[in-house]
């Protein structure tokens, strides 16, 4: 799993060591949708996902959601792994929401604390087989995706495998 900070207003930092852009390629595994954590969700997202599934904010967010501190959380399963992410049959798989998910989903990897050192990168990394493959992204995606605009490319655009994982990202900080 990732960790996200609580403070996602920060401002992305500025380092020279991905000047030349960061390789990115989601291969729809989940390993970063799997393992206890936060997937932070604020009021649009959860306006969204609600949308999503035909509900009401409020009806989502007790079926969904917990408190951490002044924050939500999507919930998780027994096991850790997000509410949503759904192991189907014969090794298939995926992101459940993946057309509504929150946007440290959406921005995955480019958060700002795995882009504080090359170091910070290439621990994420262990656990992502993504990170450092594919798609090549410019400084200024980069920073448009770590201020939580925007999102990487999804697995079956580009040429990519066809899956519905995104990739989402479980922040383990509270």
């Amino acid at each position: 799993m990732y960790s996200r900070p609580m403070d996602k207003d920060s401002n992305p930092p500025i380092a020279d060591w991905y000047a030349e852009g960061l390789r990115f390629d989601c291969h729809g595994c989940g390993s970063c949708c799997r393992g206890e954590g936060y997937v932070w969700v604020d009021r649009a997202a959860a306006r969204g996902l609600a949308k999503h599934f035909g509900l009401g904010v409020d009806e989502f967010g007790s079926r969904y959601l917990r408190r951490v501190r002044r924050r939500y959380s999507l919930t998780e399963k027994d096991n850790h792994d997000c509410i949503f992410w759904s192991t189907g049959g014969a090794g298939s798989g995926g992101c459940e929401v993946y057309d509504a998910r929150p946007p440290q989903c959406r921005t995955f990897p480019f958060w700002s604390d795995n882009l504080e050192s090359e170091g910070s990168w290439g621990e994420a990394a262990k656990t992502c087989r993504g990170m450092n493959s594919g798609r090549l992204y410019e400084i200024g995606e980069i920073h448009e995706l770590s201020s939580d605009r925007g999102e990487t490319t999804s697995p079956d655009s580009e040429g990519g495998a066809q899956t519905s994982c995104g990739c989402s990202a479980i922040d383990k900080s509270p």
